[in-house]
């Protein structure tokens, strides 16, 4: 259940969520998350405990978890019945809230749904967020990982539980209105540091040095991406074909090989306001790999500047503006370059690479929302999202600043 995977692949979307929803992603990053700890899958008895059955949640069974919990970790079991809420989210990984045990919990579990088995690996999340336990990349405690297969903890999949690291992910405009500027700028900078702190580990030194193959790593991604996109054509896009050809023309040379996030960006953290404000954890690990680190770089500056290359509407809203407070890109970029200690690469292919990258993930859901297969309001607008992604890849490549 622990085999390394050799690169993140491309994964489902999630609609929009009850407030207007966030950008599609590769992962959930709703609420509290993740974790390092022990990681024995125990199977349970059932429990023969008298209690109200809980309210039918999509993907748990509550009361079978609840027997497992008190079967495989006493320890943390309580007199009362566990409870859980399902995140707002979608599509990927489902993150449900869990109350009721001695730590607040979190549980991850694969989507309802058909998915491809490296999208979505549970083993791989679990591994990675143990192993940063000890390093100075903030994540959630793990508990345990469980091959739930037979259905007897009350998933029917593998999943783990994590302790609950409270904070929030700042995703929209109007949560800005709770910090001062000087604490949106600090959280930015250190948002950029932390990564720089991820990219400066040694894989090996943390158990991760198997966890994906480095050579090459580009030119998969674009194979991997150009496959998605091949599987969603359904309209002339010759903007979104240029940026495709040019990046496959000029793939750079690697100067860092780490470990790399995937999604790096500022919904995919945690803050918290105990003992100053600051980053309580990093979420999302599901698309970590081995590569090129300033992947992870160039994702970072296409989130952090969306509120510019797409309309600020649900499913483009960011909480990242500069009147609030928050500094432009590059200051993140001197601020990562300061901790890692060397300069930064040249990022326009990376920028570019990944407006191509949210581009084609979004013109497989508009593929989809044509063909009647997704559910929920706000797809019909997606489609018209893609032509600026590419453009703005086309004008990095061009030399955009």
């Amino acid at each position: 259940m622990t085999q390394p995977v050799p690169d993140a692949p491309a994964t489902a979307v999630r609609p929009p969520g009850p407030s207007g929803g966030r950008l599609p992603t590769a992962g959930p990053h709703a609420g509290p998350p993740p974790a390092a700890g022990p990681h024995a899958a125990g199977r349970h008895a059932a429990g023969a405990l008298d209690r109200t059955a809980a309210p039918p949640l999509p993907g748990l069974d509550v009361t079978l978890l609840d027997a497992w919990l008190r079967h495989a970790h006493p320890h943390l079991a309580t007199d009362e019945p566990l409870r859980a809420t399902l995140f707002a989210g979608g599509r990927s990984n489902l993150t449900y809230r869990v109350d009721g045990a001695r730590v607040p919990l979190v549980l991850r579990r694969p989507p309802l749904g058909h998915v491809q088995e490296t999208a979505h690996d549970m083993a791989r999340e679990h591994r990675v967020i143990h192993a940063l336990g000890g390093t100075r990349v903030p994540v959630p405690a793990t508990v345990d990982l469980v091959d739930d297969t037979d259905g007897s903890a009350g998933t029917g999949t593998p999943f783990f539980v994590m302790e609950r690291v409270e904070g929030e992910a700042i995703s929209d405009p109007a949560q800005n209105a709770a910090y001062s500027p000087a604490e949106l700028r600090a959280v930015s900078l250190e948002l950029a540091e932390l990564l720089a702190e991820l990219h400066t580990l040694d894989p090996g030194s943390v158990g991760l040095a198997d966890l994906g193959r480095p050579d090459g790593y580009l030119g998969r991604q674009l194979h991997r991406w150009g496959r998605q996109y091949d599987g969603s054509r359904s309209r002339d896009l010759p903007a979104l074909d240029a940026l495709q050809e040019r990046l496959r023309e000029h793939v750079p040379g690697t100067v860092r090989t780490g470990l790399v996030h995937g999604d790096y960006r500022l919904d995919n953290a945690l803050v918290s306001r105990t003992g100053g404000v600051h980053v309580a954890a990093v979420l999302d690990w599901e698309m970590a790999t081995l590569g090129d680190a300033a992947v992870d770089l160039g994702m970072l500056g296409l989130y952090w500047d969306i509120r510019r290359i797409a309309p600020p509407d649900g499913l483009t809203a960011s909480a990242v503006d500069p009147a609030a407070g928050y500094p432009d890109f590059a200051e993140l970029a001197d601020a990562y370059a300061a901790r890692l200690g060397s300069s930064v690469p040249e990022l326009s292919w990376y920028r570019a690479f990944a407006a191509y990258k949210l581009a084609v993930i979004l013109e497989g859901v508009h593929f989809r929302y044509r063909a009647g297969e997704t559910v929920g309001e706000g797809f019909d607008a997606i489609g018209a999202m893609v032509l600026p992604l590419a453009g703005e890849g086309l004008a990095r490549l061009d030399g955009a600043s």
